[in-house]
């Protein structure tokens, strides 16, 4: 095949377009250029051809997945300062990095102090999920109950629930950060028992299970909350001190040096 369009080049292009096939639009050329280098028959000419339309489908359909998760930020598992917090068990992180968990239906709870990264990993996690084919979505906590309540006065409840039902996975961030009032409460436990054996969820938490019901405002609610999400449960804890206040301390110290006048030198 010549690098010049020749009709049948324009041609084929034209019915690659029209069966979008992207990535055997962009690489038929040079794929056929190299192919007659080394001497490959056309079969081999086709299957790197698939080869290439295959990876660029799993690309746009991670980038979609992606997309529709809704993460705040984009994080990596290198970004995670594990010696910062020795209390996470890493070996663990490692083989929930695998996802095997969400096939399994299992569960996740990042239990820990505030700034400890709890929400860092659930991203990770999320993140992997995605590049797993998995369908994701990340919620904090307070938004999910606002748009659950704010769903349920417009009469659209059951197709938001509909809509959380078709994940893979469901991020709770952040829970107990703000105490949620009787119904946004009710309405939680609705999409975690919906939820239980059919999606995983990750949940990020500063509050130890005994304190849940400050959060949830009804024991008996708080029980069955935490009867489903413990079940078949991978749980992290977090123990170390905050990142954000080792940070500020660590400027502050910097500030206080910077500000130091220089000591005079004798005449």
């Amino acid at each position: 095949m010549k690098k010049t369009d020749t009709k049948s080049t324009m041609l084929l292009k034209h019915h690659l377009t029209s069966l979008k096939l992207p990535a055997l639009h962009e690489e038929c050329e040079k794929v056929a250029v190299q192919c007659a280098k080394d001497n490959a028959d056309h079969l081999a000419f086709l299957l790197r051809l698939c080869e290439l339309e295959l990876i660029g489908r799993e690309k746009r359909a991670t980038d979609r997945r992606l997309k529709a998760a809704k993460f705040p930020l984009h994080k990596t598992l290198e970004d995670f300062r594990f010696e910062a917090q020795p209390s996470i068990n890493r070996v663990l992180v490692s083989e929930l990095m695998r996802c095997e968990y969400i096939d399994k239906r299992e569960s996740v709870i990042l239990l820990g102090n505030p700034g400890t990264g709890k929400t860092h990993l659930a991203t990770v996690l999320g993140i992997a999920a995605c590049h797993n084919g998995k369908k994701v979505r990340f919620w904090r906590v307070t938004e999910l109950v606002t748009q659950l309540m704010e769903a349920r006065d417009d009469r659209q409840l059951m197709r938001l629930k509909n809509q959380l039902a078709k994940l893979d996975l469901l991020i709770l961030d952040e829970l107990g950060y703000v105490p949620a009032s009787k119904l946004g409460s009710e309405l939680l436990f609705d999409v975690i028992s919906q939820s239980y054996e059919r999606t995983s969820i990750i949940v990020t938490t500063n509050l130890p299970f005994e304190q849940w019901t400050e959060v949830l405002d009804n024991e008996r609610l708080t029980g069955a909350v935490l009867d489903r999400l413990t079940h078949r449960c991978h749980i992290v804890e977090a123990t170390g001190e905050s990142y954000r206040l080792k940070d500020a301390r660590k400027r502050s110290v910097q500030r206080k040096a910077a500000d130091k006048p220089a000591p005079e030198t004798p005449e």
